[in-house]
């Protein structure tokens, strides 16, 4: 099960991965001896660890629910303070987004990068610069589990 349930986790990286890139980079595509164009790809990221280098946690047992957000932060926005129960992971396809952990340690993620968020770890993300950020999130949660909780006990500053 557990062979079974890694796989998934894969599968989901690399489909996740390869659906974004094609949505934010234009390359030029290879062609064969025929003629015909072949399929490219990048590989964006490949960890076992969140943006503030922890280890990503074992992966919930049981059936898997696979959830894909696009987010829309505007220029400005600051997100409250919150953590997720879940392992997730996405890229940024415009603007600039800094994360900022409880502990005071950030990390400024720009446009076409790949971001692995913390899990049950407390932050929150502030787009500092003059354009929306464009975000697209990856979660491998199950169902019923939130993707975040949020602790509006917290002041941002």
């Amino acid at each position: 099960m557990r062979k079974i349930m890694q796989w998934v986790l894969a599968a989901t990286l690399v489909c996740g991965a390869s659906v974004l890139t094609s949505c934010k980079t234009s390359s030029t595509a290879s062609t064969d001896k025929a003629g015909a164009a072949k399929v490219e790809h990048t590989e964006l990221i490949r960890t076992s660890q969140s943006w503030d280098g922890v280890e990503l946690p074992d992966y919930l047992k049981g059936r898997p629910e696979l959830v894909a957000v696009k987010y829309v932060f505007p220029a400005g926005q600051k997100l409250g303070w919150h953590h997720h129960p879940v392992m997730n992971y996405g890229i940024l396809i415009q603007g600039e987004l800094t994360i900022i952990g409880q502990d005071g340690k950030e990390k400024t993620v720009h446009e076409g990068e790949p971001v692995v968020e913390m899990v049950n770890t407390i932050h929150h993300g502030e787009n500092r610069g003059s354009k929306p950020v464009i975000l697209y999130m990856f979660y491998l949660s199950q169902k019923g589990l939130p993707l975040a909780v949020q602790h509006p006990e917290i002041p941002l500053k």
